[in-house]
């Protein structure tokens, strides 16, 4: 017996927010946390940022990522200066606004190597080392161990 075809209302079809990628001449960085990855480019414009053709706060639903991701703009004072487009790959959503604060930060001296002593003072330049440990042979997890019984 075959199916009957699912119609689809086209008023309830989801859009799709199509944003202008601004172009010419940019600065590039890369921006790294746990195992997300951002690549960012800052174009001069008026202060759009777009991540993974989204606007910000329509991908960073949380009001404080992207204050995190505003935060090496705002420290400089090139909050309006420049249009920036983020792709992030991997990880968290809190991991991924991190890399991509990294990756502004990164971007901002390429631009303006000025910036470099008030970044750096704000600690936005180093590259957060912690990622998840490693499964040891033996073990459950990383540390975890089997349970041990004594009889």
């Amino acid at each position: 017996m075959p199916r009957p075809k699912k119609t689809v209302d086209k008023t309830q079809e989801k859009k799709e927010s199509k944003i202008a990628t601004p172009g010419g001449k940019y600065f590039y960085a890369t921006g790294k946390r746990k195992s997300a990855i951002a690549t960012v480019r800052l174009f001069k414009g008026a202060g759009a940022i777009t991540v993974n053709n989204k606007s910000v706060s329509e991908y960073f639903y949380i009001k404080t990522l992207v204050g995190i991701i505003k935060s090496p703009l705002k420290l400089t004072g090139s909050d309006s200066k420049y249009d920036i487009t983020i792709k992030v790959l991997g990880g968290g959503i809190h991991a991924q606004a991190e890399a991509a604060r990294h990756g502004i930060a990164k971007a901002l001296i390429e631009a303006d190597p000025l910036n470099k002593h008030t970044i750096k003072t704000a600690g936005l330049l180093t590259r957060d080392p912690r990622t998840k440990e490693r499964k040891k042979p033996g073990l459950k997890s990383a540390r975890r161990a089997p349970q041990f019984s004594k009889r």
